[in-house]
This record gives structure tokens, sequence and C-alpha cells, in this order.
């Protein structure tokens, strides 16, 4: 092989051997600049899961319209409502994002006797509050409305607030044995624990229905 063949040889393989090394440079770089970025958007905007409880099945008879829209209005919120059921380690599922709450389709229909139970995120993301973020602001006699497909109204009235630990057995927020309507919300609350990925607390409002 000639001495100019040999040259030519050298520089194809030192020019493709310096870009596959740039390549495999940018591309770590990039991976490791989405991963950094990723890791602060989880901690600087966390949608957390709004519970942990293992809730109790219960077909209840369909004596009230489906659900459509929770109204708070002591806290400004008017809320889509999603129908959820159980995620596959046997929790309640959540909503899929920060504006819409999330009522549990296997219990009660808010106003049927019973516990209906919806939830909703708390936390921060873009610079954006998510629905659930001034639950805890509620007081005993606060008002809140859900409206159904039929557009009726039926208010409940909150009786008291909880805070359980993400573990325990919260199983008395789905369900109930005094023979009336209630509607517990369920969202979290406390600080916000980096190894979990979640709240410390979980806050739920107790609430019975208005009588007329």
């Amino acid at each position: 092989m000639s001495s100019h063949r040999k040259n030519i040889l050298w520089k194809n393989t030192l020019r493709w051997s310096l870009i596959v090394v740039a390549f495999v440079t940018i591309s770590l770089w990039t991976v490791i600049f989405l991963s950094v970025t990723q890791n602060n958007i989880a901690k600087d905007n966390p949608i957390p899961i709004p519970t942990t409880v293992k809730p109790i099945e219960k077909k209840a008879v369909a004596s009230v319209g489906m659900p459509i829209t929770l109204t708070i209005p002591a806290i400004s919120v008017n809320a889509k409502i999603i129908y959820v059921g159980l995620t596959l380690d046997g929790t309640m599922d959540i909503p899929p994002n920060q504006d819409t709450v999330a009522w549990y389709q296997s219990g009660p229909r808010p106003g049927e006797i019973g516990s209906a139970v919806i939830a909703g995120h708390y936390g921060w993301i873009n610079n954006k509050g998510s629905v659930f973020n001034e639950l805890k602001a509620l007081v005993v006699d606060d008002e809140i409305t859900v409206t159904d497909e039929k557009n009726i109204s039926t208010t409940f009235i909150v009786r008291e607030s909880r805070k359980y630990d993400p573990d325990a057995d919260a199983s008395a927020v789905f369900e109930s044995n005094d023979g009336k309507a209630h509607l517990n919300l369920i969202t979290c609350d406390g600080t916000w624990v980096n190894s979990e990925n979640t709240y410390s607390d979980r806050l739920v409002i107790f609430t019975d229905k208005k009588e007329l």
C-alpha cells in the first residue's frame, strides 16, 4: 500500500473515531442533562399521590346521577370530576392532572347512602397550584356541592378534618354505617419527603349531606 493511501486511510479512521467520540460524549451529556432536569422538576414541582389508603369495595344502588363537577366556594374550587377505581397495588387511583378531581366509582355516588370519596392533587407544577392546595383551609359548616349529569346539585356540610399517616388504616374514609350520605375529600398535606416521592401526611375532609 502506498504511503499516500496509508495517509488517507489513517485520516479517515481518525475522522470517524473523532465523530464517534463526539457522538458518545454528546449523548452522555444529554442523558445527564435530562436526568438532572427531570429530578429538578420532580423536586420543585411535585404532584404527589393523594392517598394510599386501602378502599373497601362497595356496590351502590344508583339513586342519583353520575357526578360531573365539584364546587367549593370557600376555596374557589370548581373542578371537573373523573371516575377512577383501584390501582394494581390495591389503592385508589388518582386524577390525571392537577385541575381535575377523581371520584372512587366502586363506592356510592355523592348523595347516596354511604361514604362517597373524591381525591385531588396537592402541590405546584409550573408555578400553578393544584386543585386541593387550599383544602386544609376548610372549616366546620363550609359547604361543598356536587352537580350530576342531570344538573341536579347535592350540597354537603363539612363536619371535620383529619390527618393520616400515608400507611395508616383509613378504611373509615370509605365506609359508614349510619344510614346517611357523606362525601369525603382526600389530598396530601405536610412536608415533601424526597425518599418517598410524596408528602408526609394525608388530609381528609369529612362531610355530611345537607338536609333540605
